[in-house]
């Protein structure tokens, strides 16, 4: 396909009404090659593209227009490096067409302005031009287009947004499954070979690739992850202080992922004793392993672990606060009479609690229950004083 030509702006003001046509695509590009690569890809998913190059033209189109996705660069005019007129349009958006789905795309922004795109502007990613991968563009795309477009005080439900993805063409699927794994890594083989793992052990796995610290931030804030398998030297990402090396972006993303509770899993070169050591005390990682010496079996064993240890966990907090002391007590094994005994209450009060609890955490035996409660880290030990 030739290059798309950057339409006159004030050509189509006031063509358009504001109902949202989902066929719509704008891209603020002020590269001419750069614009015609985005059109192509955008008009190859059945999408009628709107190239404008500057931020004025992008303001004014984006008042006169809706648009179902936004491509947007960072720095519109010149390179400076302090130039983020892209800012000032994905606010506009944000304003003034809030089911519009954006994406920044830059060659230098820092992890701050990353960040400040996804959280303040809600940006869906950040891309950078140096490692533009135009199939994974393209996915970012899909997965944005069949999702339904959500506005400030509307709501809409799943159905619409699967029946609009349909009339694309495009394979409608759940995004968001407890089964879901976050894969951050910025070498391509390696990408490749724990996706083609994860994917062979088991298909029910739905596995999100990422190659950048700002990549996957904006994957965290859309989707919900099971487990989370990193790099350590990740682009993109500033280190947490003065004392950590600057090329570890990695140590950022896990700080990030144990604040939600999800499971990591280091997959990387780096090895020293010092860093590994920090990594399981203070960012209380599930486990470390080194690519230098690094076996399938092994890593795909783990990943089983860590996936059934998140799932006791999530059992484990469907629990009410006396389920967890009557759970507690039966893993240190103690009868009913016992447990009765250790919380004052009645035997009888003792065996509605264990039902709820072998309801609550799927199981059927005394033996399958404190299982489930060893996994989940239950701390069986001092569950009650007396």
């Amino acid at each position: 396909m030739g290059s798309v030509e950057p339409p006159s702006v004030y050509g189509y003001l006031g063509q358009v009404n504001r109902m949202h046509d989902p066929m719509r695509a704008l891209v603020v590009e002020d590269d001419p090659a750069w614009q015609a690569l985005l059109g192509e890809i955008l008009s190859d998913l059945n999408l009628e593209v709107d190239v404008v190059s500057t931020q004025s033209e992008a303001l004014a189109c984006i008042r006169s227009l809706s648009h179902r996705i936004a491509v947007v660069d960072l720095a519109l005019g010149d390179g400076e490096l302090n130039n983020h007129e892209g800012l000032q349009v994905l606010a506009a958006l944000r304003d003034h067409d809030p089911g519009c789905s954006s994406l920044l795309l830059t060659g230098y922004a820092t992890v701050e302005v990353a960040v400040q795109a996804m959280t303040d502007y809600k940006a869906l990613t950040c891309l950078r031009k140096s490692n533009f991968d135009r199939s994974e563009f393209r996915g970012w795309i899909e997965r944005a287009l069949v999702r339904p477009p959500v506005y400030e005080e509307e709501t809409r439900s799943e159905g619409a947004g699967a029946s609009g993805a349909s009339a694309m063409g495009i394979e409608v699927t759940d995004t968001v499954s407890t089964r879901s794994i976050l894969v951050v890594e910025d070498d391509a083989g390696w990408r490749s070979i724990l996706s083609e793992l994860l994917t062979d052990a088991d298909p029910t796995h739905k596995v999100r690739l990422c190659n950048s610290y700002g990549e996957a931030l904006g994957s965290l804030q859309r989707d919900t992850y099971t487990l989370a398998v990193v790099d350590l030297a990740l682009r993109g990402a500033a280190p947490l202080s003065d004392t950590e090396t600057s090329d570890l972006g990695g140590v950022e993303l896990i700080a990030r992922l144990q604040a939600m509770d999800i499971p990591v899993i280091v997959v990387s070169g780096v090895a020293e004793t010092s860093l590994v050591t920090s990594l399981y005390e203070r960012w209380s990682i599930f486990a470390y392993l080194e690519k230098q010496t690094f076996d399938r079996r092994a890593f795909l064993r783990t990943v089983r672990e860590a996936i059934e240890t998140a799932s006791s966990d999530r059992l484990l907090d469907a629990l009410t606060p006396r389920e967890t002391e009557v759970l507690g007590l039966l893993a240190q094994g103690m009868t009913n009479k016992g447990i009765a005994e250790a919380l004052v209450i009645s035997v009888n009060t003792v065996k509605r609690h264990l039902g709820s609890i072998y309801d609550k955490l799927d199981v059927h035996s005394r033996a399958a229950a404190t299982a489930v409660a060893v996994a989940g880290g239950l701390p069986i030990d001092d569950v009650v004083e007396h």
